[in-house]
């Protein structure tokens, strides 16, 4: 069901679906609401609005709310999506004056609005591009809806050559309207019907993704031979038509990267992960040698700390990237671990980004998942 505006969405899961009257939540929808009836009033300057707080306050889904009910040219992605077109495109315009601010006349030009979920900066490169990309995106007139788990002050906030970020935050902070979305409870694990998608190994016991896959897969060509994915091959268990089924260490440890999840959620309707080990693990020092590049530009010289990873952290933000892909895409993920879900990963470098993804993974144990 479309509803004409992010408000009368709100009322009516509230009615009628169940919602919990949520004073966080409403202030959102409020500012959701201001700005799109600024939008449809043909406003010139139109203040977006970036909605930040702990996983499962419903942020995601106010901001899906806002931009089904847009009447006005809009484009909707995951942030590290948008980020992939902004490398990208950004290359392609390479030798020009200003590849920038064409890249933002050019999405000005195709949409009045941008919404985009989950951003979080952790890598210079992005850090140094945002730096200039938000202000000259809103030079051209373009309005921004966005969710976070930080506000903006806290993006990036341990990162190399901040600086360089910090007009991205001043831009953030004049063009759009910075509400916290904080709650006191995790929506996202009210009770609903249950549909395991998660379990422990048990020794010497058979994989119990065998049966899922199996049951999946039912009449469906199935191979075990290793699957195209970009430019690479991915070894799996089994691959029928569309399910996928493979091993933590072939997909997580292996140099794939976000746009190839993209790949693998365009082609299956659902993947199965097994052999997933206990992903925590004790941080250890690093360093970056003086003089040394790690972004898209030269960075200043110096012996710089590099922040303490684990050894399994590589692998980890693999990990975290398919999940996110798989729940934003509404493809169900299996998996079969080594431990507990909630033992997964409870120490190291990215306990805090791993807090979301445990929120989800814990959402997608209800039927819900694939019906919303």
């Amino acid at each position: 069901m479309t509803f004409d505006s992010p408000l009368s969405a709100w009322q009516h899961a509230v009615e009628h679906r169940g919602f919990i009257q949520d004073e966080a939540q409403e202030h959102a929808v409020w500012a959701l609401q201001k700005c799109h009836e600024a939008l449809h009033a043909g406003a010139r300057s139109v203040t977006g609005v970036y909605l930040w707080g702990p996983v499962g306050r419903g942020k995601t889904w106010l901001m899906d709310q806002f931009h089904q009910s847009l009447r006005v040219p809009a484009r909707r992605q995951h942030f590290h999506h948008f980020m992939g077109w902004v490398h990208q495109r950004s290359f392609q315009l390479t030798g020009i004056a200003d590849p920038l601010r064409a890249l933002a006349r050019e999405l000005a030009a195709e949409v009045r609005v941008l919404c985009f979920d989950e951003l979080f900066v952790n890598d210079i490169g992005d850090a140094i591009i945002l730096g200039r990309l938000f202000q000259v995106m809103f030079d051209e007139g373009m309005v921004v809806v966005c969710t976070s788990n930080l506000p903006p002050d806290q993006l990036y906030a341990d990162g190399f050559n901040r600086d360089r970020f910090l007009p991205a935050i001043t831009a953030i902070k004049q063009h759009m309207q910075v509400v916290a979305v904080n709650g006191a409870e995790d929506h996202r694990l009210h009770p609903g019907a249950i549909e395991q998608r998660y379990w422990v190994a048990v020794p010497e016991q058979d994989c119990a993704l065998s049966k899922v896959f199996d049951a999946l897969a039912t009449g469906q060509c199935v191979s075990t031979e290793p699957v195209p994915v970009g430019y690479r091959a991915l070894n799996v268990v089994k691959a029928g038509e569309s399910v996928l089924w493979c091993r933590y260490a072939d997909l997580c440890e292996q140099p794939f990267a976000a746009m190839d999840f993209i790949t693998l959620c365009d082609t299956y309707r659902a993947i199965l992960l097994s052999e997933v080990p206990n992903l925590s693990a004790k941080q250890r020092e690093g360093r970056i040698a003086r003089g040394t590049e790690d972004g898209a530009q030269r960075v200043a010289a110096g012996d710089r700390e590099l922040p303490q990873l684990s050894v399994h952290d590589d692998g980890v933000r693999r990990f975290i990237a398919l999940v996110d892909e798989c729940y934003d895409r509404k493809v169900p993920l299996y998996i079969e671990a080594q431990v507990p879900m909630e033992a997964l990963y409870t120490e190291g470098y990215l306990e805090f980004p791993f807090r979301r993804t445990l929120s989800r993974l814990q959402e997608m144990q209800l039927q819900r998942f694939v019906e919303t």
